[in-house]
């Protein structure tokens, strides 16, 4: 898969492209039905796919502090992207000059100049251009006019409820795990690089992998078991605490994540790992000491010693 950012890179293909449009967050079943219709629709007409994404997404650029949080990151993103056979990947920085582009500028300078899209999947309630001034009807009288076609993405549903990037972090959010998975289609991960932290698991008697998480919130927050995947690819069993660390930070504004390996002893600073949350054990707490919270570390251990006993990684 080819990723391009920028629409300053993009070599369009003489014979052109079909394309999708959105944020994508998670890539759930929903996105993937999105995109496996729109590889039937680029090999039926012998075309290369194409998903348009933007960075950041735009309303984390209109309304950073109201935005929700990411269930994946644009790294993550991309993997399933590719995972999911798309052909190209092409990232436009959302910023002040693109806010301004009109709905007619969208379609010429993105959709035909750069792109030469001939198939277009999005939804209908889809909203572009400057002052939102752009919408599905428009798309279709500029694809008329333009060469290409416009095709509504329907609404995917499982169990009669519409999958969303909403719904799954709400789950999230409830700690429902398995809920959360049915509907992206695989269990909830985090991936990132282990970084040097404050290493005061060690004095407590469970070293952990820290991983910076690089924004403010995550989907979850709490102490869940976990099992994770180092680089060279073994599946380790784990328990892991994510969220904002209130008994050691009192001015922390950067979710953390946090992993302590179970029986596992080996240097992982510099690593990516990926860590799969499988069962939550309770809600992130504040301790008045350090003993109150050895103590409760000492017991997550165990319940994630208890758990993976009847499980296998």
């Amino acid at each position: 898969m080819q990723l391009v950012r920028g629409l300053h890179n993009v070599h369009s293909a003489p014979a052109g492209c079909v394309a999708t449009i959105g944020n994508f967050d998670g890539v759930h079943l929903g996105h993937q039905k999105i995109l496996e219709r729109l590889r039937a629709r680029g090999k039926a007409l012998g075309l290369p796919s194409c998903v348009i994404i933007f960075e950041p997404q735009p309303l984390e650029y209109f309304r950073p502090d109201a935005a929700p949080v990411r269930l994946t990151r644009l790294r993550d993103k991309l993997q399933l992207f590719a995972a999911a056979g798309i052909d190209q990947v092409l990232c436009i920085a959302f910023n002040r000059q693109f806010q301004q582009l009109s709905a007619e500028g969208f379609v010429n300078r993105v959709l035909v100049q750069a792109l030469n899209v001939k198939h277009l999947q999005v939804g209908d309630d889809f909203r572009f251009g400057c002052d939102r001034t752009g919408d599905y009807a428009y798309l279709q009288e500029a694809g008329a006019r333009l060469g290409f076609a416009v095709e509504p993405t329907k609404t995917v549903t499982l169990d009669g409820q519409r999958i969303s990037s909403t719904l799954i972090r709400n789950l999230l959010a409830q700690g429902d795990l398995a809920g959360a998975a049915k509907l992206l289609g695989r269990p909830y991960r985090i991936q990132g690089r282990v970084m040097h932290g404050l290493k005061l698991g060690r004095t407590l008697g469970a070293p952990t992998a820290n991983i910076q998480l690089k924004r403010r919130h995550a989907p979850l927050r709490g102490v869940y078991v976990v099992k994770a995947q180092l680089a060279d690819g073994r599946w380790l069993p784990g328990v892991a605490n994510i969220g904002m660390r209130p008994s050691v930070e009192q001015q922390n504004k950067i979710a953390h994540l946090e992993v302590h390996l179970l029986e596992f002893s080996e240097e992982l600073y510099g690593q990516r790992l990926a860590v799969e949350f499988c069962q939550k054990l309770r809600d992130e707490e504040k301790f008045a000491t350090l003993p109150e919270l050895q103590a409760a570390i000492a017991e997550d251990i165990r319940f994630a010693r208890e758990y993976w006993k009847q499980h296998r990684v």
